[in-house]
């Protein structure tokens, strides 16, 4: 018999007709007549309730039918007649396809920390909680592809091994085939990198920003959505060792164009997911955070603050507040700082803009007043940054000039200048971190739990 998705059946129940569901045992009740199971096949949070009337099986086979078992189900879908669901399943025939042994099954039926779960990775998408994460997860990346697809950006894949280092942070993961035992030395007692897989030395990308931009400027728009690396020795609730990006670039955009592209994406993805993500919300919202479908309205309902990275220093300056991490003009700024003037100052998201170069990447577009560049941040509540970005310099001499004077390989970005010495043009772009976004839309508090297998300092399970 065909197998009902459980989605579908509790949304459009057609009442009276024999169905057949598959999926895994959430919880088992009953007395010594009847059983009640309630059986997940991940399509939904909400599962659907099988009735199995004992006298009508086998009673040894239906004891195996514990939490954490995965079975098909066949019988007549009828309205539920307790409370908490509107249809059920009276149950003809059943076939348990894998037992799950109550004694070591770790997913029994009680309360489960994040920590705990962190450790079972591997079993932890079949709660209720990650099953509403990781489809959220889903429908945020498909927005993302629909969004960027209907505005006429091209999706490009960008390198991930790569010998150029888009931010100048050094924190980099190398790549070698060599032997870590029996690597080849040069006269100097130096890795020999010439003699490796590549000829040169290598990393996983930490951006495939620069390469984003190259195909701009020959297709217009592009953006790029694929795992990141950094290797930064950082145990927070916000880093990942890997994580994935969002990174459009547009030629002929300006600094204002990139500011109009940000705002526009976030409320497009951010609307889409309470349109297809409303059950798994919602069940996040009342598990986790009571404030999270109003701050996705907050988000929604409010045009954007603009102001320039000096007119937020000054408000914070004079705020009376005082902050863990002090504040200057030339600071880089803390999340602290950012959900201030947010959630307090102007109660509504912000992007500064014009922040000095000291703070910013090479690429950015400088000023007129050569003390600032034209980057932009977009601040948002709970969690401060959520994109970073810029208007891209387009000018070779300047962009030169900003190499050189941070010591930068042009070995490894000649290529990248090349595209200021031939048909230069303005251009733009900004980088999201999925892992943010998909923690906003859910309101969990550490990105460890928005991410199937997280890689961290000192964990590669899984």
């Amino acid at each position: 018999m065909k197998r009902s998705i459980i989605k579908d059946l509790l949304k459009n129940p057609v009442f009276g007709e024999t169905v057949c569901v598959k999926g895994w045992v959430r919880t088992r009740r009953g007395s010594k007549q009847v059983t009640f199971v309630a059986l997940n096949d991940g399509s939904t949070v909400h599962s659907i309730q099988i009735v199995i009337n004992l006298s009508s099986f086998d009673g040894e086979y239906i004891k195996d039918i514990t939490t954490g078992a995965c079975i098909c189900v066949e019988g007549l879908l009828v309205e539920s007649q307790g409370q908490g669901q509107s249809a059920e399943i009276q149950a003809h025939k059943i076939e348990i396809y894998g037992k799950a042994d109550p004694a070591v099954y770790p997913l029994q039926k009680k309360g489960h920390t994040l920590e705990f779960l962190r450790e079972i990775a591997h079993l932890r998408p079949r709660t209720n909680t990650f099953g509403a994460i990781f489809r959220i997860r889903h429908h945020l990346s498909f927005a993302i592809h629909k969004y960027f697809n209907r505005r006429g950006f091209f999706y490009f894949h960008t390198p991930i091994i790569t010998a150029s280092d888009c931010e100048g942070a050094g924190q980099m993961f190398h790549v070698s085939a060599f032997d870590p035992d029996n690597q080849p030395r040069t006269a100097d007692n130096r890795i020999d990198f010439a003699r490796d897989f590549f000829g040169r030395h290598t990393n996983l990308t930490v951006s495939g920003q620069l390469e984003g931009e190259l195909g701009a400027m020959a297709l217009g728009g592009i953006y790029t959505f694929g795992p990141t690396f950094r290797a930064e020795n950082s145990n927070t609730p916000r880093h990942l060792a890997e994580f994935w990006m969002i990174e459009p670039e547009a030629a002929f955009y300006d600094i204002n164009d990139n500011m109009d592209l940000a705002e526009d994406f976030l409320k497009y993805v951010i609307t889409y997911s309470l349109e297809h993500c409303r059950d798994d919300i919602n069940f996040l919202a009342g598990m986790y955070d009571a404030g999270l479908v109003d701050r996705l309205n907050f988000v929604l309902g409010n045009k954007f603050v603009r102001l320039t990275y000096t007119e937020g220093v000054e408000i914070l300056e004079k705020s009376g507040r005082r902050f863990e991490f002090p504040v200057y003009w030339g600071s880089d700024l803390q999340s602290e700082h950012e959900r201030y003037l947010v959630e307090e100052h102007f109660r509504r998201p912000v992007i500064m803009t014009s922040y000095p170069k000291e703070i910013k990447s090479f690429y950015m577009k400088q000023n007129e007043d050569m003390k600032t560049v034209r980057g932009m941040d977009v601040l948002f509540p709970k969690i401060g940054e959520i994109i970073g970005g810029s208007e891209r310099e387009s000018d070779c001499d300047k962009l030169l000039a900003r190499v050189n004077e941070l010591k930068m390989s042009l070995d490894s970005l000649w290529w990248y200048l090349d595209t200021r010495r031939f048909g230069t043009a303005p251009h733009s772009g900004f980088g999201l971190g999925f892992e943010r976004l998909v923690l906003f839309v859910t309101g969990m508090s550490n990105i460890r739990d928005v991410i199937p297998f997280p890689r961290t300092p000192n964990n590669a399970e899984f």
